[in-house]
Order: structure tokens, then C-alpha cells, then sequence
């Protein structure tokens, strides 16, 4: 039996805190909002993103930080990927060199470019740190819908350590040793999914989502081996796994952002009305920049960077997709 801190009182975090409740674990959720977490504890539900779940009564839910991290083993960083170091900054001076930070957000930071695993290290150089990813909708996995994803580390003794952490007849964990091809796999993967969503949005039909999601592919690829990934990592769990279930799901908020922006809600309040971040926003500046500066071609970043940042009209950008020169496929 294990102390388990989630940082974060969102969707993703709530649910893998009553998986660990209910496989025996003391787990704590903290949240920083006082009023929702009161709320949350009082009617044990997270109605804004769990409405239709219980939280076990054996589940601390505080919003004392110092209460939530103090003798956990392990702290789960559940925030978006902008929040990251915020709460990393928040923490560092409270932690023990024995407490290993697991990481569940997918993207890189803007300005900097770093995987996250870099910015929690970089905030909290003595600790461990984990990455979790993978296909792994909330919604399902509140629900004990089979579900099965990847842990990676610079340290893979902790890595393993996680894998035991959170495996249950449930919730599959694997271990992959190329932490690079793990976090670039998960963060470009909301760009192509903000995309297909935008083509859902216009009625395009599944042979444009099929030829999105292996083109996106290839960007994943070229991006992901010029940074250090390894090509194998890309058609795993984190890679190809999780562009399948982020382009097809509706529980995907980039998809269900992307169907509005589609249809001509304004980014913005497309975002707004998602209730939770759009991950894929953020992530297409992130790796225009990146790839800008390291010269990689990413044609369906290109576009859906113009279509978010510079108002290109997406029909046309469906069109520059198309008729741009021809070439072979495997380049």
C-alpha cells in the first residue's frame, strides 16, 4: 500500500485516483480552487469533468498543498501542460529526493521548446521523474474500460516502480525506455487531432480523416527522430495508439474543438466551450516554432497554424493541403 498525491483536480487525475483507491492505495487529490474542492468533497462527485462518478470516501480531496505532498511516495503532476512548472515551483521547496513526480500532461513548453519531463527536472532536479501516456480517455478509465498505456524515465527503476504502481486487471502499464519518442509521440498527436476535428467540423468524411491521421503520422515521425525518439516508439502506445483514440473519440476535446472551430465558432470560444484545455492549440504553436527553427517539413502543422493564429480560411488550407507538389509517399 502506497501514499499517492494528484496534483490537479481535473478529469484524468480524478480517475486514475480512484483506480489507486480501489486497488488498496491512500490517495490524496488537491486542487487549488477552495470552493470546488469543498464542493467536491462535500457531494463526492467532480461534476464538471466526472459528473456520473462517486469518488470513494477513502480519497482525501484538500486544497492545502502542504497537507496533499507531505509523506506521499508519490506525486502525481495531473495539470495541464502550461501549469506544469507553476506547480513544480510550487512544490520544489517541499519535497523530499525520495518523492517520485509522475508527469500526465502531453505537449512541450512554448518559449523553451523542452519536453516536460525537462521542466519538472529543471524545478525539481533531485527528484525522479516518470512520464505516464498513452490512449487513455478518463471518461473510460473512471469507468474500468480496459485501458493500457506507457511509462518512460531517464531513471527506469522508478519507471517499473510506476508500472506497479498502476497495473490492475484494468489498467495496463508498460515500460519503454525512449522517453524522447514517449513525450514527442503524446504532444504532437493533439495537433493532428485538433485537425481531423476541424475536417469532421467542415463534413469532410473518413477518407480525409484516414489520410490526416497517416500524413500526421509521418510529421510525428519526422520530428520525433530529428529530436532523439526512436522511429519503433512512434507506432506504440504513445504514437500511433494515442493519435487513433485522440482523431476518433469524441470523448477527445481537440477532436470536439477542431468540429466547432470546423464549423466556424471562433478559436476561442471553441476552446471556452470545451470546458477543458485544448492541449492541440497550444502544442501547434509550440512545434511550428520548433520545427521553423530546425527546418523540418510539417505541412498539416504549417496549415493548422495558419487557420489558429493567422485566420487562413480553412477551406483554403484543406486546398493547399492538396494541391501541394507531388512527391512520394515515403518522403
Amino acid at each position: 500500500m502506497k501514499r499517492v498525491t494528484f496534483l490537479g483536480i481535473g478529469s484524468f487525475g480524478t480517475s486514475l485516483g480512484i483506480l489507486l483507491a480501489s486497488c488498496g492505495h491512500n490517495v490524496t487529490i488537491w486542487g487549488r480552487n477552495k470552493d470546488e474542492v469543498d464542493r467536491i468533497k462535500k457531494d463526492r462527485i467532480n461534476k464538471k469533468y466526472l459528473p456520473d462518478i462517486t469518488i470513494p470516501s477513502n480519497v482525501i480531496i484538500t486544497s492545502d498543498i502542504d497537507e496533499a505532498i507531505k509523506g506521499s511516495q508519490y506525486i502525481v503532476l495531473a495539470v495541464p501542460s502550461y501549469s506544469i512548472r507553476s506547480v513544480c515551483k510550487l512544490i520544489s521547496d517541499k519535497l523530499k529526493k525520495d518523492q517520485v513526480l509522475i508527469s500526465l500532461a502531453k505537449g512541450i513548453e512554448e518559449e523553451t521548446n523542452l519536453r516536460l519531463s525537462e521542466v519538472i527536472q529543471q524545478e525539481a532536479p533531485f527528484n525522479p521523474v516518470v512520464v505516464l501516456l498513452g490512449p487513455s480517455h478518463a471518461e473510460e478509465v473512471s469507468r474500468n474500460i480496459p485501458t493500457t498505456v506507457v511509462v518512460s524515465s531517464k531513471e527506469m527503476e522508478y519507471a517499473g516502480k510506476v508500472q506497479d504502481l498502476f497495473m490492475s486487471k484494468y489498467f495496463r502499464v508498460y515500460t519503454n525506455d525512449d522517453l524522447i519518442g514517449v513525450e514527442i509521440g503524446g504532444a504532437v498527436k493533439n495537433i493532428i487531432a485538433l485537425t481531423c476535428g476541424i475536417c469532421d467540423g467542415l463534413g469532410y468524411g473518413d477518407n480525409t480523416r484516414a489520410a490526416l491521421m497517416t500524413r500526421g503520422m509521418s510529421e510525428i515521425i519526422k520530428i520525433g527522430t530529428l529530436l532523439g525518439g526512436k522511429q519503433e516508439t512512434f507506432f506504440g502506445l504513445t504514437g500511433m495508439g494515442d493519435l487513433i483514440v485522440t482523431c476518433t473519440s469524441l470523448h477527445s476535446r481537440n477532436r470536439r474543438a477542431g468540429i466547432q472551430i470546423g464549423k466556424g465558432i471562433p478559436v476561442d470560444e471553441a476552446c471556452k466551450n470545451i470546458g477543458m484545455v485544448v492541449e492541440g492549440v497550444a502544442a501547434c504553436q509550440a512545434f511550428y516554432e520548433l520545427k521553423e527553427k530546425l527546418g523540418v517539413s510539417m505541412p498539416i502543422t504549417d496549415e493548422l497554424y495558419k487557420i489558429l493564429f493567422k485566420n487562413k480560411d480553412i477551406k483554403e488550407a484543406a486546398h493547399s493541403l492538396m494541391n501541394r507538389d507531388k512527391k512520394n509517399e515515403m518522403y
